[in-house]
């Protein structure tokens, strides 16, 4: 994943920070990432960024312009994994058990390489610094709206029992989605592979739920 971003007329990122190998960029957003996640966008320290990720403060100055410029390009970043994930979505595939088990497999091997990027997503929503609030806003909120809604075209609902909630029953879903892909992030030692392995787990998962929900 690669790309050059302008906001306003502003080169956020250069050739410079294109030119590095993947292996090290992915390490400077790794890094920054995991800072702003922790630390907000106002505490946010670039020495604990260029610590983790091992380059000197004057590198990271020469990549990005300031910390805002290396803030907006995560958020894009970002949003372009959300884009990509949304654009996999197979809607002739109308089991809203399925639809979500696949896209929760692309999320956990987007977490192999990018393991705070889904944290830094949610944390967009509770930011509160002015500075970069609106952009937030302006970049994201849409996203967000765009992918719930396309997540659930097309679905089948006729499946699910008449005397179920519709809407909590698909909470439930999530909700074990998150906790069983948490479980996978943190038990696992590699992700190679681990695509067969989590689905048959999961399924053991699904089978219980749609006893719950289904007809």
């Amino acid at each position: 994943m690669s790309f050059r971003l302008c906001r306003k007329g502003i080169i956020i990122i250069n050739s410079i920070f294109n030119s590095l190998k993947s292996e090290k960029q992915e390490r400077i957003i790794n890094a920054a990432i995991k800072e702003f996640v922790q630390s907000g966008f106002e505490k946010a320290s670039t020495n604990e960024m260029v610590k983790e990720a091992e380059i000197s403060k004057g590198s990271l100055f020469n990549y990005f312009n300031s910390k805002k410029d290396l803030y907006l390009y995560l958020i894009e970043y970002g949003v372009q994994i959300i884009e990509e994930i949304y654009e996999q979505i197979d809607l002739n595939e109308r089991d809203i058990f399925k639809r979500i088990e696949k896209l929760g497999l692309k999320k956990l091997q987007i977490h192999r390489r990018f393991p705070h990027v889904f944290d830094f997503l949610s944390s967009l929503r509770l930011e509160e610094s002015d500075e970069v609030k609106d952009d937030i806003k302006q970049r994201v909120d849409s996203i967000f709206e765009e992918g719930v809604t396309k997540i659930y075209e097309n679905i089948d609902y006729s499946k699910f029992r008449e005397d179920i909630d519709i809407q909590k029953a698909i909470e439930i879903l999530n909700w074990t989605m998150f906790g069983f892909g948490e479980k996978a992030v943190n038990q696992l030692t590699t992700f190679e592979g681990v695509g067969e392995e989590y689905l048959n787990e999961w399924e053991s998962y699904s089978k219980i739920l749609k006893y719950s929900f289904y007809k």
